[in-house]
């Protein structure tokens, strides 16, 4: 595997980080939002590479 670079602008790190964040946790975040969120834009991700992969068919026909 390849050496990937999973930095995150300021900006963004900080939203997500009060979207997740949590005092009734013991770890500081809600880990049901948190894994709602990710999810979420697995989801997202996932019905982009279907749009994707359908206009490369398209294309190829």
């Amino acid at each position: 595997m390849e050496n990937k670079n999973f930095e995150v602008a300021q900006n963004d790190y900080e939203l997500i980080a009060k979207l997740i964040h949590s005092d009734a946790s013991p770890v500081g975040i809600d880990a049901k939002k948190t894994h709602i969120l990710i999810l979420n834009k697995l989801q997202e991700l996932s019905e982009r590479m279907e749009r994707m992969e359908k206009k490369l068919n398209d294309m190829g026909s």
